[in-house]
């Protein structure tokens, strides 16, 4: 396998975990709630998914619980923020304190514990002859492929259905979706858990594929440069996919640098991807007062029904 084949390959598996926590929250956010708690849920994701398989549990029941803490973070969110109308940035930032330290404590006594189990590969030799991309693709574990069909079947669901439409509403005006007859606090509840599952999955994948071990702080910023990457793609599935695989295809390369003997300095190559994060946002902020605004009408805001008598 060639160079560019091995860093495409390294940018997939990186990307995956990172295209996982932003399509969850881009459904949040298309929602209309803000969710900064990534970060935590990820943390809280990947040490379930650890307890569980260093208790000789299956691969797949450690992806379960994985998506289970997800659930239920988000519903917390969820409550605080669509209930209780808590100011959601708030929210966010308890969650993803909480998990930082809920996850550090649960995590201790299997801390650099090796952990056995892998996600299974879908083997498609057939694809292994074609220069480039072929290696990359033959041999993808079943989590990368569902993520892709995932991009993908969000968008259908976004843009070409009449729940997409009612997901958009909910996101740019929840008063007409009330109108419309949408239960505006059931359908957020339910989009920012769903959302929530797949941040908590990502976590979970974390443990199998990039780390077989946990490690405290282990997501090392990922739930933030997911929740960037949201905002990089124009809350858009299928660009959240691109952006992926390009964040982790940067984060694959400061790696690679180090191995071919390089004299830059390790910490420098590892700021590669926060570095990228802030000047994405940085240029998409200055086209945003220039043009129209991509990001939900009605992100961010509590939503209080009027009563008519």
């Amino acid at each position: 396998m060639d160079v560019i084949a091995q860093l495409l390959t390294a940018a997939v598996a990186e990307g995956t975990p990172l295209l996982l926590a932003a399509l969850g929250c881009l459904l949040s956010e298309r929602a209309g709630i803000i969710n900064l708690g990534a970060e935590g849920m990820m943390l809280v994701g990947a040490v379930s998914a650890s307890l569980v398989a260093a208790e000789g549990g299956s691969v797949p029941a450690a992806m379960i619980c994985g998506i289970l803490a997800g659930a239920l973070l988000g519903l917390l969110h969820a409550f605080t923020c669509v209930t209780l109308r808590a100011n959601q940035i708030v929210s966010g930032l308890a969650i993803t304190l909480f998990g930082t330290g809920l996850s550090a404590y649960l995590g201790k006594p299997i801390a650099g514990t090796p952990l056995a189990g892998s996600i299974p590969v879908v083997n498609l030799s057939f694809l292994a002859p074609v220069p480039a991309i072929g290696p990359v693709f033959a041999h993808l574990d079943v989590l990368v492929w569902a993520s892709i069909a995932l991009a993908v079947l969000l968008q259908i669901y976004v843009d070409k259905t009449s729940w997409g439409l009612n997901l958009r509403a909910l996101g740019d005006s929840p008063a007409t979706a009330d109108v419309m007859g949408i239960d505006v606090g059931r359908s957020r509840y339910a989009h920012v858990i769903v959302g929530s599952m797949l941040v908590g999955l990502a976590g979970a994948y974390l443990i199998f594929s990039v780390a077989p071990s946990w490690i405290e702080g282990m997501t090392a910023g990922r739930g933030w440069i997911a929740v960037a990457l949201v905002i990089f793609a124009r809350w858009n599935p299928v660009r959240a996919l691109a952006g992926a695989y390009l964040f982790g295809g940067l984060d694959a390369l400061g790696f690679r640098i180090q191995l071919m003997g390089t004299q830059t300095p390790s910490y420098f190559l590892k700021m590669m991807p926060y570095v990228l994060t802030v000047v994405v946002l940085m240029v998409l902020g200055l086209r945003s007062r220039r043009g129209a605004p991509h990001m939900p009408l009605s992100l961010g805001s509590a939503y209080v029904r009027e009563e008519r008598f």
